[in-house]
């Protein structure tokens, strides 16, 4: 009996904005591919309660859990009919839960600026009280955020397969990788 080949799970990491979600969206129709995002398996307890003291802690990144999400890659990867799936992991291989089912990490390194406009601009698009909501988020951001992604981002750029510096349309850095999965056999 022929075992099939387990499919590559390619993991786009970066800060709340880098624009990982759009781009994994665009991936999975340009290769057919199944998709997994981050986001939707957040559940009340993934973060550590405090992130402030979890910064000053040392910011381990494995301190932060989505059990379902892994198990939902592991069984996708087992049973995928597709050689690639690419997910939405924030933190690439830096938490231990995940860090054996992703096979290439791809960071999508924006500047801190670009991404909090993004931020921003999600925040006035979906939220139902974005003044509030907007002000939230900026004082936390002020206070702390901003540590938090940046130490987040140094972890995750240590161990990443591709870097992407460039601001660039979706589609601009949707070619970037593909150009790099093809040149490398992905």
């Amino acid at each position: 009996m022929l075992k099939m080949k387990q499919a590559k799970a390619i993991a786009l990491s970066g800060v709340s904005g880098a624009g990982k979600t759009s781009v994994i969206k665009r991936l999975g129709e340009v290769f057919d591919s199944p998709t997994l995002l981050f986001d939707d398996f957040v559940e009340p307890n993934t973060y550590p309660l405090d992130m402030k003291a979890w910064l000053h802690q040392g910011a381990n990144v494995s301190q932060i859990k989505s059990p379902r999400f892994t198990k939902a890659l592991s069984e996708l990867k087992a049973q995928c009919g597709s050689p690639m799936i690419f997910i939405e992991e924030p933190f690439g291989r830096e938490r231990a839960e995940i860090a054996h089912l992703i096979d290439y990490v791809i960071m999508l390194d924006m500047p801190m600026e670009v991404c909090l406009l993004r931020v921003i601009q999600r925040h006035l698009k979906y939220s139902n009280d974005p003044t509030k909501s907007l002000s939230n988020y900026l004082r936390k951001y002020d206070d702390h955020l901003r540590a938090v992604y940046i130490a987040a981002a140094n972890q995750v750029r240590q161990s990443s397969d591709l870097l992407i510096t460039n601001v660039a349309t979706i589609a601009s850095i949707q070619n970037t990788i593909c150009d790099w999965l093809h040149d490398n056999g992905k």
